[in-house]
């Protein structure tokens, strides 16, 4: 889905904007590696600006370590992705599991350890990964080299309710402030990857200076506003909704009627999707207004008002419902998990939802990496035009 286009007198500066949503931004690395594949070789960071969310902040920096080598940033981030392991991300074994939870509880209800924060899951495993896996002094080096203008990602702080994009790129992009949204450059750190992807309650908040930030997508009203600060005139959204209505809205009603009251996992994946999924889809619907508003308004009017440059977007979403895609592989849930998860009914089929925010695990990813890889391929012509390579060999 495209809108618009960037003005012929203004240099066209490309965003990348990456979604949250836990295991399933396993989907974005494969409309990656689509990228990599049909770029020239030799090519350099088509993404000037990169701008991540939860687990998308992760694959954002991740491809800002590498910006001098597009091409192999995306190969580290895919060996990840397709070895993952629910232990790397966080602890799956027993005792882990179950330490973590009765730790959580006598936190919640008798107030016991009320300095330290607590969460149903321990994400220690995914400190240790970032640090082994990623080497932030690249980001540096890229924008040195202006392989890179700026990466940004954004963690939700729990005292103040703003949405902070912390940013690091070159030093001519200036701090905003904005209702709820500020933009703070910063020298990123694995603290600052580690609050973004903190999901509510299901992994602990991360204290940076003096407050507790958690997942960047809770009260992410405007996702793409990042990207646009940071200098960005168009940009790529690779979603993760991965949920296609077909047929009318009576159909859809019609077919999700059971009658029966919803499991624990049933509401806990509609507030899921609500924080990841829903703000994303709103902003892209705003965007087009704006955009379609700017086509009437005179060239010389446009030029005066503030807020309505056209942006052009061009987004990529899963074309199959991650939730079915997570039901087939519920299977390979480590035990422990399984039964931790039982009792709200996200081991059933009605509570795949929840599965597929948290089953880090190789048969579920590698079938996001690949159904990334084939949509983005079906898009091979509009991605060739949208970074202006229609020469490309498709």
């Amino acid at each position: 889905m495209t809108d618009s286009a960037t003005p012929p007198d203004c240099p066209a500066v490309t965003g990348l904007i990456l979604s949250g949503g836990g295991a399933r931004a396993a989907y974005q690395v494969g409309v990656l590696a689509a990228i990599a594949e049909l770029l020239p070789e030799g090519a350099e960071n088509p993404f000037p600006v990169i701008v991540g969310t939860s687990a998308g902040a992760i694959n954002a920096v991740g491809l800002a370590c590498g910006a001098l080598s597009f091409t192999g940033a995306v190969e580290r981030l895919t060996q990840v992705w397709k070895g993952f392991r629910t232990g790397q991300v966080y602890r799956a074994d027993w005792f882990g599991v179950f330490s973590q939870a009765f730790k959580f509880l006598g936190h919640s209800l008798l107030g016991l350890g009320k300095r330290e924060p607590v969460a149903l899951l321990d994400s220690t495993p995914l400190r240790y990964l970032l640090e082994r896996e990623l080497d932030l002094s690249g980001i540096a080096a890229a924008v040195r080299r202006r392989n890179l203008r700026a990466v940004a990602v954004t963690a939700f702080g729990y005292e103040s309710g703003q949405a902070v994009t912390f940013y690091q790129g070159r030093a001519t992009i200036d701090p905003w402030l904005r209702h709820r949204r500020i933009g703070v450059p910063t020298r990123l750190r694995t603290e600052h990857l580690l609050a973004s992807s903190a999901i509510p309650l299901l992994f602990r908040p991360v204290k940076i200076l003096r407050e507790f930030f958690g997942d960047g997508a809770v009260r992410q009203q405007a996702p793409i506003s990042p990207a646009l600060h940071l200098g960005a005139n168009r940009v790529l959204v690779i979603g993760v909704s991965g949920n296609p209505t077909v047929g009318s809205a009576n159909e859809q009603v019609a077919n999700y009627r059971t009658g029966q009251p919803p499991s624990l996992a049933q509401v806990g994946v509609h507030l899921l999707n609500s924080t990841f999924i829903d703000n994303l889809e709103g902003d892209i619907e705003l965007l087009h207004r704006i955009n379609f508003l700017s086509s009437l308004v005179p060239e010389e009017a446009r030029r005066a008002t503030l807020g309505l440059a056209p942006v052009e977007v061009l987004l990529i979403s899963p074309s199959r419902p991650l939730d079915d895609i997570a039901a087939q592989y519920r299977h390979e849930l480590p035990p422990a998990l399984r039964l931790f998860l039982h009792g709200p009914g996200a081991t059933k089929a009605s509570g795949a939802g929840v599965l597929s925010y948290l089953l880090f695990e190789p048969g579920y990813c590698n079938a996001l990496i690949e159904l990334g890889y084939r949509d983005a391929m079906e898009k091979r012509a509009e991605i060739a035009r949208f970074l202006g390579m229609e020469d490309w060999s498709l």
